[in-house]
């Protein structure tokens, strides 16, 4: 059968853009080899591991803030099977949401391994389909570490460490990035002993540098470890234990930790495997991200890529949006995507969030720029909710009060963000979020007065 735009994957890229291409018009369908739709993010990333962090705060909260409201009793047990019940339940009804609306919006599941033999042409098993556009839409993988491999049993990926068998006693982080330090503080809150990793003397590399240390102060003081400036040497397996040696690159000291599971969570890379690019001659970079123009074309007629598998941060909601927008193009209208207005959220306890430049990258572009931050103790609401820890920062032109970016630790940081992201989209300055009227009592006020921190100062600080 032919096709206006086959799409390669049904991850958050994949799948929106199937639907958008859809109400525009285009004769669609989408390749995924897994048995749901959804891929990575829905089934083994993010839908998951946010089910596993709600559960686990809800447990924080009975142990350690209920007695003081008034809550009276033992705090809840763990029933480790039921917990993954309710992470696989959650799962499901998200995957088979989108096998909903490819239904409602005429796509076809084109269930397989897709290879590319040429242009317009798609190869699934031993059927041929063609398309006037291809998207590849593959997204990644786990990164590999020399002298670690992966068995998803002692050493495990971020998708092991989803469905482990049992709660281990002990647990080793190698790296700690998101995904390291989202799922250490699952682990931390069932009673694990957790140690991160870390190559760097920071946690979560390009942050801005105040997030990072208070960041890493509130994850100590919840019992997560730290080893930072360590290179990991390699993980051996024994009896269901593991150790992992690592060199202190201080003084190339070598030292070994044992614990039960290791989790090796030192970022991703694209995966295209089986598609044919070589035989093709599309163009990849030296890290494997296919090469696109500001059109999300390759150097292919006809052959796009989205998302993971492309330059640019590997973020499902990034992938969304090019999605869209290369739906939009491929149906000759515009598509746009603003790199610069892309959030990024940290669903730890509290949540990290930011947008837009940091501090130091402002300060080694020579910007002249103005600094508004306001702690979450100064806020009602947090205080309140046991949530009083971290700050908003937000940082705006010194001259003009254009906002440049904004860094959150605190509560509900995920969902505070986008006001400020909405805001720089119209190239708000930081007065207009001083004059925005914000409903009290409410997190968001945090967001206001680091607003008016940048003009005459907050009000309750």
């Amino acid at each position: 059968m032919a096709y206006d735009v086959i799409i390669i994957g049904s991850g958050p890229g994949g799948y929106v853009c199937a639907i958008r291409c859809a109400q525009l018009g285009l004769k669609t369908a989408c390749v995924e080899g897994r048995d749901t739709l959804g891929g990575t993010c829905l089934n083994v990333g993010c839908i998951p591991s946010k089910a596993l962090l709600h559960a686990t705060h809800m447990l924080h909260e009975a142990e350690h803030n209920f007695a003081a409201m008034g809550l009276k009793g033992k705090s809840p047990t763990v029933d480790w099977p039921q917990m993954q019940k309710y992470k696989d339940d959650v799962v499901a009804q998200n995957t088979k949401g989108i096998e909903f609306l490819f239904k409602k919006n005429k796509i076809d599941w084109i269930k397989g391994w897709a290879t590319i033999p040429g242009p317009g042409k798609v190869k699934v098993g031993d059927t041929l389909h063609e398309a006037k556009t291809i998207v590849i839409a593959t997204g990644s993988q786990v990164a590999s570490l020399p002298g670690v491999e992966v068995d998803e049993k002692t050493v495990v990926s971020s998708t092991g460490a989803l469905k482990l068998g049992k709660i281990p006693k002990t647990l080793t982080v190698i790296g700690a990035g998101v995904i390291g330090l989202e799922m250490g503080s699952v682990y931390a809150r069932l009673g694990v002993e957790v140690t991160v990793i870390e190559y760097l003397d920071a946690i979560t590399p390009g942050m801005d540098g105040e997030v990072q240390k208070s960041f890493k102060r509130l994850l100590e003081k919840q019992g997560m470890k730290f080893i930072m400036g360590a290179a990991v040497q390699g993980v051996t397996t024994a009896k269901s234990r593991a150790k992992t040696t690592y060199k202190l690159r201080k003084d190339d000291s070598t030292h070994e930790i044992d614990s039960d599971i290791v989790l090796l969570a030192t970022g991703r890379v694209p995966y295209t495997d089986g598609l044919g690019l070589e035989s093709l001659n599309i163009a990849t970079s030296k890290r494997g991200q296919i090469e696109t123009d500001s059109h999300w074309a390759t150097n292919i007629p006809s052959i796009y890529a989205i998302g993971d598998a492309i330059a640019g941060p590997m973020l499902a909601h990034k992938a969304e949006d090019e999605g869209m927008a290369v739906a939009e193009v491929i149906a000759g209208k515009h598509g746009h995507v603003n790199y610069g207005v892309i959030p990024g959220v940290i669903y730890t306890h509290p949540e990290v969030a930011n947008v837009g430049v940091t501090e130091e990258q402002l300060k080694e572009a020579g910007h002249a720029y103005k600094v508004g931050k306001f702690s979450f103790m100064g806020n009602g609401r947090a205080k309140a909710n046991f949530a009083g820890d971290g700050f908003v920062k937000l940082l705006a032109d010194k001259t003009t009060d254009r906002i440049l970016g904004a860094h959150i630790i605190g509560p509900m940081a995920g969902d505070l963000i986008h006001e400020i992201c909405v805001a720089m989209e119209f190239g708000a300055s930081a007065q207009d979020l001083a004059l925005t009227c914000h409903a009290h009592p409410t997190y968001s006020e945090a967001v206001r007065e680091a607003a008016l921190a940048c003009g005459d100062g907050a009000i309750h600080s």
